[in-house]
């Protein structure tokens, strides 16, 4: 009996036993609790957008408007649609994409969270829509023509849909150009602000005094010096984005410790390895925070110069549009604005969350 025990003492554990095994192994099967608190979720998401829709088809028409039926084109194929029409139309097309969204969110853990932290606000965008249709659209309680109905903001893209692409075409044109531009020098011009002293002497004294100046108050200039009318508005970007990313990146520049410096000195790095392996790379978090920042303002001034002086783009448009008081086309322009603005964003972002991997899990996000 000893013996037996003390070879069974000593026996090393080489496994688990099969049913500490089956305890351990995650659960596979239907969590009702948690699956069913999220299906309910999707189902908040999509629900104002389904009481828009039935709000629009049952709600009566009792203001006078004019619904006209547009003809679209598309594969060889002839669609007739009114404004009410397209309106359901791109709603339907809305609860597709967050149930859409949802169906895949469910089986990601962190996607479940964010859709579901997320779902009351689209359920108010739904409701926000409905009420918007029956005061801009069907009642017409809103002051008109400068608040007319989700409807009518849709038939602008019905009406001049071929003319809002090409402005819109434009605008981006003109924004890559100044921008893109704006970027480069700024990221440079803040490169040598920040390393050589000798140029933080001469520069950053007229940075300061010109970047504090509203880009569009050098129209006149712009205009006079400058061949035409769009390299004048690409100038206004290009100065509006300079010295926020310019001003930001020479402070991350002058922010790196010296202790850096030191250890690259060591590894045998020269003044080029210093600059584009340890300077630069710090001051990449504060160079984004720059381009972010610069993006708004850009955007801003590419509206604004469009409005006085561009012969096509968004804010030429709705300059055109306010003089014949057609507000629902300044609103469909206004809203592309936004969607486009947002798209920018969310590619910027992109691009920093690449380059700046190395902060996640140690930046607060």
């Amino acid at each position: 009996m000893n013996g037996e025990s003390a070879v069974k003492l000593t026996k090393p554990v080489t496994g688990r036993s099969p049913e500490s095994s089956a305890a351990e192994k995650p659960k596979v099967g239907w969590n009702y609790r948690n699956n069913t608190y999220f299906l309910l979720k999707i189902l908040l998401s999509v629900s104002g957008f389904i009481g828009a829709i039935i709000i629009n088809v049952v709600f009566p028409q009792k203001a006078e408007i004019d619904i006209k039926t547009y003809t679209l084109s598309a594969f060889g194929y002839n669609l007739d649609l009114t404004m009410n029409e397209a309106y359901i139309f791109i709603v339907a097309v809305l609860i597709l994409i967050y149930a859409g969204a949802g169906v895949r969110a469910f089986f990601d853990r962190t996607r479940r969270k964010l859709y579901s932290k997320n779902a009351a606000f689209r359920f108010a965008i739904g409701i926000a829509l409905a009420l918007w249709d029956i005061g801009g659209t069907k009642l017409q309680t809103f002051p008109q023509p400068f608040f007319p109905g989700p409807a009518q903001v849709i038939e602008a893209y019905l009406a001049d849909g071929d003319y809002i692409v090409q402005n819109t075409l434009y605008s981006l044109r003109l924004y890559a150009a100044g921008f893109s531009s704006g970027v480069l020098l700024g990221v440079g011009t803040g490169i040598l602000i920040g390393w050589f002293p000798k140029v933080y002497y001469w520069v950053y004294p007229v940075l300061k005094i010109t970047g504090v100046v509203p880009a569009v108050a050098w129209m006149p200039f712009a205009l006079t010096l400058l061949p035409n009318s769009f390299t004048a508005a690409v100038f206004l970007i290009v100065i509006c984005a300079w010295f926020q990313i310019a001003f930001l990146t020479a402070q991350g520049i002058q922010s790196t410790p010296k202790q850096s410096y030191e250890a690259a000195r060591i590894l045998g790095g020269n003044q080029l390895n210093l600059i584009f392996h340890v300077a630069i790379p710090h001051a990449m978090p504060d160079i984004f925070t720059g381009i972010t920042s610069a993006n708004a303002m850009a955007f801003t001034t590419l509206v604004m110069s469009e409005m006085l002086g561009q012969p096509g783009g968004l804010g030429y448009y709705i300059n055109q549009s306010k003089v014949w008081s057609a507000y629902y086309k300044v609103l469909a322009a206004i809203v592309i604005m936004a969607v486009l603005f947002s798209l920018i964003n969310y590619l910027i972002g992109l691009i920093q969350k690449r380059t700046l991997r190395w902060q996640k899990g140690v930046v607060k996000k």
